[in-house]
Formats: C-alpha cells, sequence, structure tokens
C-alpha cells in the first residue's frame, strides 16, 4: 500500500497538480464564503461543494468539464431543499436517500456527466444529513454551494487548468447492453438494494448517524462493475477507515477545533485525498476519515466514541454492499474482466493495423490516439482483474493465471508503444516481412478474441525495430492462449 502511493508515476506530475489545485480551490471558496459573512454550516457546505466539483468532474475536454460544473447547482440545489424539507420525516427522508442512490448509479449510463452529477446528487444529500440541514438555512446554503462551485470553476478554468496543455484523455465506453442487461441498471438496483439494508441497520446502529452507512454503500460502487471489485472495494473503504481512525485519535482528537491546526490539517487531507485517490482508494479513504473527523471536531461534537461510531457504521455499508452484489442482479467477475480484455485485444488488432499503415506509406494513418486507447482499457482490466490477484484471495492458481495476463498484456503494450514510435519516425521504411507479420498479429488477435487459442509459434529473428517489436507481440498473444483458453473452459470463470 505505501509503495503504490510513493512509487507510483506520476507524468507531468498531473496527480501533483491535481491536488494543489483543490487545496487552492478548496481554499478561496471557503474564504469567499466566509467574507460572504456566512455561518460555519454555511463555509463547511461550501468547502464540500467545491470539493466535489473538482473531485468528480471527469469530462475528456476543458469545454465538457465547464458544462458539468455548470450543471452541477442545477442538481444539486433541489436535492438540498428535498433533504432539508424531510429533515424531520424520517420515512420520507429515508425513501427520497434511496430514490437519490438509485438515479444517482443509473446516470452513469451517460457516461463522465451522468457520473458526475449523479455524485453531486448523492453528497448534496449526504452533507444535508451530516449538518442536520433545515429548510429555514436553504437560502444561505444555496449561496454557499453556488459560491463555492463559481471559486472551484474559476480556480479549474481560469487561475490553473493545465489541462489546456495536455491531451484529451480517452475514457473507453462501458460495456453496452439494454434493460437488465446493462451494467449500469443493475448497478443501480443493487446499489439500492444495498442501501436500503445500510439505512435499516445503520439506524439500529444509531438513529443519529445512520447515513455514514449508506454512504458507505454508495461508495463501493463507485467505479466498480462487477461482484469481484466492489468485494475488494469494501474491504479498502473499510481498511482505511480504520487506518484513520487510528490517525484521527493521534490529530483530530487532541486538536479538537483549534483553529490555525484545523485548517492545516484540513488542507493536508484534501491534498491527500486528490494526490492519492488514483492509485490507493485505502489511502483515499484515509484522508476522508481524518477530514470528517476534523470537521465534527470544528463543529464541537468529536469524540473517540464518534470514531467507533463511523467505523461500525463504515462495516454495515459495506456489508450492504457485499449482499447487494452477491444476491441481487450480480455481475461476476469473468464476466466483465473477460469484456475488458477482449476490448483490449481488439485495441491491439488496431494500433498494429494503423502502425503498419503508417510505415507503408498512409500519411493520414496514426496510432497514437490508440494506443492511448490501448493504456486506458489495461488501466481497466487491471482494476477488473484486482479481485483475482488480491492477497487475500485464497486461489492460488487463478490468481497466478491472472498475474500471467496482466504481464503478458503489459509485454503487448510495450511492444505496441515501441512499433508506434518506429512508425513515427520519418525514415522508417516498410519491409515485405512487415506485412506478413501484421497478418499473423491480427489473425492471433482474432483467434483469440473468438475463443478458438493461438498455436504457439516462435517467431523468427529480426534486426528491423519494426519486425522485432511485431514478433515480441505475436510470442506475447501466443503465450496468452495457455491462461485465457476458450471461454467454455476459461481458468478465469466463476472469480
Amino acid at each position: 500500500m505505501l509503495k503504490r502511493v510513493f512509487t507510483a508515476p506520476d507524468p507531468g506530475r498531473t496527480r501533483l497538480r491535481f491536488a494543489a489545485r483543490a487545496v487552492l480551490g478548496i481554499g478561496l471558496a471557503v474564504v469567499v464564503c466566509g467574507l460572504a459573512g456566512h455561518s460555519l454550516t454555511g463555509v463547511v457546505t461550501g468547502g464540500l461543494a467545491a470539493l466535489l466539483a473538482l473531485f468528480t468532474v471527469t469530462d475528456a475536454t476543458v469545454r465538457g468539464q465547464a458544462v458539468t460544473t455548470a450543471l452541477l447547482p442545477a442538481v444539486g440545489l433541489p436535492v438540498l431543499a428535498a433533504a432539508a424539507v424531510a429533515h424531520d420525516q424520517p420515512v420520507a427522508r429515508a425513501l427520497t436517500f434511496l430514490a437519490v442512490v438509485g438515479l444517482g448509479v443509473y446516470a452513469r449510463r451517460w457516461g463522465p456527466r451522468g457520473h458526475s452529477l449523479g455524485v453531486f446528487a448523492f453528497m448534496t444529500y449526504f452533507v444535508a444529513q451530516f449538518l442536520h440541514t433545515r429548510p429555514e438555512q436553504l437560502p444561505e446554503l444555496y449561496a454557499s454551494v453556488t459560491l463555492s462551485v463559481l471559486a472551484a470553476a474559476v480556480t479549474r478554468f481560469g487561475l490553473w487548468c493545465y489541462e489546456r496543455g495536455l491531451p484529451p484523455p480517452v475514457v473507453p465506453a462501458p460495456p453496452a447492453g439494454t434493460g437488465l442487461a446493462r451494467v449500469t441498471t443493475r448497478q443501480a438496483v443493487q446499489a439500492t438494494a444495498g442501501a436500503g439494508f445500510a439505512l435499516v441497520v445503520g439506524q439500529l446502529v444509531s438513529g443519529e448517524r445512520w447515513y455514514w452507512a449508506v454512504g458507505a454503500t454508495w461508495w463501493v460502487f463507485v467505479n466498480t462493475t462487477s461482484r469481484g471489485e466492489t468485494l475488494v472495494r469494501g474491504f479498502r473503504r473499510v481498511l482505511g477507515t480504520v487506518i484513520g481512525i487510528g490517525l484521527a485519535l493521534l490529530v483530530a482528537v487532541p486538536a479538537h477545533g483549534q483553529g490555525p491546526l484545523t485548517a492545516l490539517v484540513v488542507a493536508v487531507s484534501v491534498f491527500g485525498i486528490f494526490y492519492t485517490a488514483a492509485v490507493s482508494y485505502t489511502w483515499m479513504m484515509l484522508w476522508v476519515t481524518l477530514l470528517a473527523a476534523m470537521l465534527y471536531g470544528l463543529l464541537g461534537v468529536l469524540s473517540p466514541g464518534l470514531l467507533a461510531l463511523r467505523f461500525l457504521e463504515t462495516g454495515v455499508g459495506a456489508l450492504g454492499a457485499v449482499l447487494a452484489v452477491a444476491f441481487v442482479l450480480p455481475v461476476t467477475t469473468h464476466r466483465v474482466t473477460d469484456g475488458w480484455i477482449q476490448r483490449a485485444l481488439r485495441c491491439v488488432h488496431a494500433c498494429t493495423a494503423e502502425a503498419a499503415a503508417r510505415l507503408a506509406g498512409t500519411a493520414d494513418a496514426d496510432p497514437a490516439p490508440m494506443v492511448a486507447e490501448l493504456e486506458q482499457l489495461l488501466a481497466r482490466v487491471r482494476l477488473s482483474v484486482a479481485p483475482l490477484v488480491h492477497p487475500l484471495n485464497p486461489m492460488r492458481g487463478r490468481k497466478r493465471r491472472a498475474r500471467r495476463v496482466l504481464a503478458l498484456l503489459d509485454d503487448c503494450a510495450r511492444e505496441i508503444r515501441g512499433l508506434v514510435a518506429v512508425a513515427a519516425d520519418p525514415e522508417a521504411s516498410h519491409d515485405a516481412r512487415l506485412a506478413a507479420a501484421c497478418w499473423r498479429v491480427e489473425a492471433a488477435v482474432e483467434a483469440l478474441t473468438g475463443g478458438r487459442g493461438v498455436a504457439p509459434r516462435t517467431a523468427p529473428a529480426a534486426s528491423e525495430p519494426a519486425l522485432a517489436h511485431l514478433h515480441g507481440l505475436e510470442r506475447a498473444l501466443a503465450e496468452l492462449a495457455a491462461p485465457l483458453g476458450a471461454p467454455s473452459r476459461s481458468p478465469l470463470v466463476g472469480a
């Protein structure tokens, strides 16, 4: 866990800039709300709204990010009003919360924008429970949310828009489907069922902090697709919460609302959330737990007992998610993993064909965008395979084969990158053997994606760089045939 955070690559220092900008944007939002004369509740609401605006908006283009950011208040303010009106009506409050959960997850079918708006809607309702929002507070909180989202937008698109200098990220679309065959629809049903369990049991644990359990269930479902991914994420959430509680006992409880120290620890926590989110969910949850503890200290209600209650409610929420993915329209790890692997292999096919066309002299052939898509697809494969290679997975044979698949896919990506680098060289020339090698690679991919397997072969030695990369790609694809196998007898089935 330590290694993943401190040795993870950060090309262009993107994660560092992402985290530093978050501290700046949230700090600006808090200052603006303070200067506007808002109460502590309003300032906290504004700070959390700015955090969500900077964290959840992930559209591929800067223009798309700006549009989504502008839409956040349109989604959040009605949800805030609903939460305030239903505050003293437990049944209405619970049913509204479950509706927000279901609709928030279902919105992911519309891509990054739907995901961002769904998260913002859910967290707005959650924050309203956190701060016990009442109708008479709505005018001030409306102003806080609006000013804070504006401050976040000014920071992101005006003061420090580093994304303008970067190529737009390639975000692979989720697996297709209709009705209950669509993964996002099944997840919406699962999340609602899990949140319902968490809501009922959470209220039995604590009639005041029950919403922690619902929040834990919700966040376990974020950025997961299969049953295995959800189980691993639930484990990591509980682990991060436990470590964060230990840190909060050392830092937040002694501080207990001291202004300067609280501001410093909150800033460090925000930086930690943004910096570690991409590489370790456990670390991110550690910082989230510390941030929540500092805010409770600022509100004057923090105690060791409250931290223990947070652990219990987090466990209830994680259990709700586990039960939901296990028994409500389950999506198996194998089904999702196989889908992402197939898409990655087809992308290898497309990259090879495009690079070959470039080497053959086709001026408009450009494999670079496909290489970027391949990297994103491999990231999804790693996320999907994570349950199989997790240290707690007792099935050693399946774990070993899953690691072999990942290693061979990484070999494919490395050879593709080398091939594309050669193709980008204007001095590179077409070799008669190149067409035959490309054809063999394409045939190997078609055989793998068709479930027929690839006959092992030894590629001939080659001194020409493009051929060397293609032969390396052939070898990796041939070796993939064994651990993948035919779908009916795949070693990864049933995971």
